[in-house]
Order: structure tokens, then sequence, then C-alpha cells
């Protein structure tokens, strides 16, 4: 049986992106986003509703502007809470565990771009990582998490950091790239 590429895409094997499904899925999101980048905050509520239809959410809180590249792939649990400018690029699962608090401008990424320059560019090839953050977790204003990266429950991500490694659970990392800080700094 030959995979489509979403199949592939949810698989986490080599996939391209530029897919007519993938496309229409990547159309109704901008759609969601927009409407719930677009409405007056008592409108919108928690999360727009076209929004609320793509994401998985129990209870979270998602600020304005938001974006997101599909939408179906994001699980937000109880009590979590997206500041504004946020972008989570959900090419494979995204799992945001309890009472987590993003910042501003914290970023989400899931794929990876082939690095062959033909295959990236003109095939339109990547491969997708899940991000899973466990729960209680903090992530500062501007953070990245890079794809594959798993971030243990209670752990602090300071502002600005790139995080390319797995976080264990409790620890406080920051930098670029993000590494485990010292006691006196916590």
């Amino acid at each position: 049986m030959v995979k489509t590429e979403r199949q592939k895409m949810a698989a986490g094997e080599w996939y391209t992106c530029l897919d007519d499904e993938l496309e229409a899925l990547r159309v109704a999101a901008r759609a969601a986003v927009h409407q719930h980048n677009s409405l007056p905050p008592e409108a919108r509520g928690a999360i727009g509703p076209k929004l609320g239809q793509l994401i998985e959410a129990q209870g979270a809180i998602i600020e304005a502007p938001f974006h997101c590249a599909y939408g179906i792939n994001i699980k937000l649990g109880h009590h979590v809470f997206l500041n504004a400018g946020c972008t989570i690029l959900d090419c494979a699962e995204v799992i945001i565990g309890d009472q987590c608090q993003l910042g501003p401008n914290v970023q989400i990424y899931c794929a990876e771009h082939h690095k062959d320059p033909v295959k990236r560019c003109v095939d339109g090839l990547e491969i997708a990582h899940p991000v899973h953050i466990g729960q209680r977790v903090w992530i500062g204003g501007g953070a990245i998490i890079l794809a594959g990266v798993t971030v243990g429950d209670g752990a602090v991500i300071g502002a600005g950091s790139v995080v390319t490694k797995d976080v264990e659970p409790g620890q406080l990392v920051a930098g670029n790239p993000a590494r485990n800080l010292p006691p006196r700094h916590r």
C-alpha cells in the first residue's frame, strides 16, 4: 500500500509538504487562525470557534495573535495559557500538559527540512518530530522549542532560549543552545 503524504508526515517519515491534501489542511488552519486573531476578545473567548474545532484543548486560553500550521496535531491540557504571538508549527504531534504557561512569542517547530537544496526547495521534502511538554512547565517569552524535544514536568525555560535537546523534569535551562543553569541562578 502506498502511503499518502499525510500518512508519511504522521509516521515521522520524509514527506513532501507540496501536497494537495496537506495544503487543504493548512488552508483550513489559516482560516481558523484568522478568525481567532480577528474576533474581539469578548466574542473570541478562550479560543476562537474554528480554532477550537481543530485544536484539542481542555480549558486552555490562547491569546491573539496565534499561528499554527495545521492545528489538528495540537493537544493542550487543562489550564494551559499561550500568550500573544505564539507559533506552533504542528507537522507532528504537539502535546502541552496541564497548567503550562507559554510567554509571548514562544515558537514550537516540529518540521525539519531536507539538507539537500533540491530535495528541500524543489521537492518540498521535510520530516516532522513530535514535541512533548510536561505539566506545570513555564516557557519564557521568545523561546524556541525545536523538533523532537521533550520537556519534563515542572521545568522552566528562560526567555529567548533555543531548546535543541530534551529538558529533564524540574530543570531550569536558558541560553542558545539552552543549557542547565547552576543552582545560584535558580
